[in-house]
């Protein structure tokens, strides 16, 4: 899909060069790359744009400013995209925790299409790290657009809605949506909302937004000004004193207030921006801390219920002692995963066995209809055991159409169950389905409930959009496990280190909070509370009927199998919405659930 979406624009690109912009020209008509230079990615979308989709060449023209063009015949099949212009654009981040929330405001106009005809319009929003898509907001002189975010089961009888093609992902962060029909020459006002997360290592977050222009879609005519804007604001909620530095503009701080500061920055400008917004700032301690921020809800609010959002940093890590590792590997070998999904599996765990230390212990168990074990009791990782369970995978297996997860589940789980002073692991990675889904969660919850001091935690790796991703989401939380998707096969090997890091950097197990038992009142967002890892903090939101707890406490185990008490200080959320951190929770879980997300509905205006 991203190839065709490539080649499309570089043949609009191409159909580009007939537009006649008069003799004020600013820049210079788009000049595909050479064939030695082109790639895909060169095509492909590093910014918010948009396209218009021209089916029938002979539209293509100025519509200011009519020109004689060589008559062309047919339609174009599939249909080119010619990058409209931009005439103004806004970037507005508010950074929450470990969360990013962005909105795009910009104008683009149709300056590629006659007066007189019409083309559709395809949007295109890259989003940075674990990006879910919020909101779009489309205005025309005549009528305008707007998504909601609904389930399929919800569509049934609504009027007006756009077909499923209409909004979808070109890949895992390049979310698309067509809007039919607009004239040539219109100005397109839109805003595109978008949250993602930011990415911490050693109490420092770093903040990522693409936010690179191409030189085409710099409007040709010199007077018409150009002004770009970026406003960044930093709320740590409940750290203080942050440190910022590698911003990627020109920023001016306008505000700070203990630990929230603003940045601004606008110019006048010759060209859009041709830098991704990059950001760092601190919030480090040499122990693990937290703290609770508490928010009424708005008036407008259908849940009247306090929010309360929990956030736990783990802090400098140097000389703390970390978790011994029980690790077994259990694979997909299945007919669907032959080829460049299984290859890039074994690849990607060749590198995590070469993380473990020579103290820890692993197995693998490769299933499809059979259940294939390396070997029937855990190995310590030393070097020659690690080459050979390399050689081992290497091996053809024979493969089965079946998917039988629950028999090596089950092996798993009892092989780590006499594993005493260590934090046992299992790695799912799968691509397909299974019948009995309820069945396996059930008999995982009961074993959550009955098991020992550290159960087994199933971290799920889904490949593909064909996989149950919300079943893999679900096992994952039931044992405090994490979940990761690779919808896309280039993906594969990012996404399982990406897992692999996270899963075996716990430096806090175990969590519960004190006042969650005691008081009936409170909703927890999430079942059951995941492990704290240093690669990233960890975030609890839910809601409270009646007066919240005056005091918290978290409590844990800690790497050298000792417990831990961590005292959490509550405050009122000021300059941050609460709510926007849970709609992030629930925005992201349904965005790997390949519902189609933007079913588009038309509003005219009075």
């Amino acid at each position: 899909m991203a190839e065709d979406f490539a080649r499309a624009v570089e043949d609009g690109l191409k159909l580009g060069k007939r537009i006649y912009m008069g003799k004020d020209r600013a820049v210079q008509p788009p000049k595909p790359l050479p064939l030695m230079e082109r790639s895909m990615h060169f095509y492909l979308p590093s910014a918010p744009m948009v396209y218009a989709v021209i089916s029938d060449p002979r539209i293509v023209d100025n519509p200011d400013i009519p020109s004689y063009q060589p008559h062309v015949h047919g339609r174009l099949d599939p249909p080119a995209l010619i990058p409209l212009q931009m005439n103004g654009v806004n970037l507005d981040v508010d950074c929450y925790g470990d969360s990013a929330f962005v909105q795009v405001s910009g104008m683009w106009r149709v300056h590629c299409v006659m007066r007189s005809r019409s083309c559709d319009c395809r949007i295109a929003v890259p989003m940075g790290d674990e990006g879910s898509i919020l909101g779009v907001e489309i205005d025309l002189p005549t009528k305008s657009y707007s998504t909601e975010l609904i389930g399929v089961e919800e569509s049934n009888g609504i009027q007006n809605i756009a077909r499923p093609e209409d909004g979808q992902f070109l890949k895992p962060h390049i979310f698309t949506l067509t809007i039919p029909k607009i004239d040539g020459g219109t100005y397109i006002s839109m805003k595109l909302h978008w949250s993602q997360k930011l990415s911490y290592n050693d109490g420092k977050f770093t903040l990522t937004v693409p936010f690179n222009f191409p030189e085409f879609v710099t409007p040709a005519i010199r007077q018409i000004p150009k002004k770009e804007r970026i406003q960044l604001n930093v709320n740590s909620g409940i750290a203080s004193g942050i440190v910022y530095q590698a911003v990627s503009h020109p920023f001016q701080e306008s505000k700070r207030n203990g630990g929230h500061i603003g940045l601004l920055y606008e110019a006048n400008v010759m060209t859009w921006s041709h830098t991704d917004l990059s950001f760092s700032y601190g919030v480090s301690s040499g122990n693990i801390f937290g703290g609770a921020l508490l928010q009424s809800p708005s008036l407008y609010d259908i849940d009247q219920r306090d929010m309360f959002c929990i956030c736990l940093f783990p802090g400098s890590q140097q000389g703390k002692k970390v978790f011994r590792k029980e690790v077994i590997f259990v694979v997909d070998i299945s007919s669907s995963m032959r080829g460049r999904s299984l290859e890039s599996t074994k690849n990607a765990i060749n590198t995590a066995l070469s993380k473990l230390s020579p103290e820890d212990s692993f197995n693998i168990i490769a299933f499809s209809d059979e259940t294939f074990l390396y070997c029937t009791s855990m190995v310590l990782a030393s070097e020659e055991s690690i080459e050979n369970a390399s050689e081992w995978m290497s091996k053809e297996h024979s493969e089965g159409n079946g998917t039988n997860m629950l028999t090596p589940l089950q092996k798993a789980v009892e092989m780590l169950s006499s594993t005493p002073g260590s934090i046992p692991m299992v790695f799912l990675v799968t691509d397909g389905t299974v019948e009995d889904e309820r069945k396996i969660c059930e008999w995982m919850d009961k074993r959550m409930k009955n098991g020992g001091s550290l159960c087994p935690r199933i971290h799920t790796l889904g490949i593909g959009k064909f996989c149950n991703h919300h079943f893999l989401r679900m096992l994952a939380m039931l044992s405090r496990g994490e979940y990761g998707a690779a919808c896309d096969l280039d993906t594969i090997d990012s996404q399982m280190q990406k897992l692999f890091s996270k899963g075996l950097s716990t430096v806090l197990a175990n969590i519960t909070i004190d006042a969650f038992d005691d008081h009936e009142q409170i909703e927890v967002y999430s079942s059951c509370i995941p492990d704290l890892s240093s690669e990233s903090p960890l975030t609890i939101c839910g809601r409270c009927q009646g007066s919240f707890p005056d005091t918290l406490k978290a409590k844990g185990i800690l790497g050298d199998l000792s417990h831990v008490i961590i005292d959490l200080k509550i405050e009122k959320a000021m300059n941050i919405s609460l709510d926007k951190q849970g709609s992030r929770l629930i925005y992201s879980q349904r965005r790997h659930g390949f519902q189609k997300i933007n079913n588009l509905r038309r509003r005219l205006q009075s």
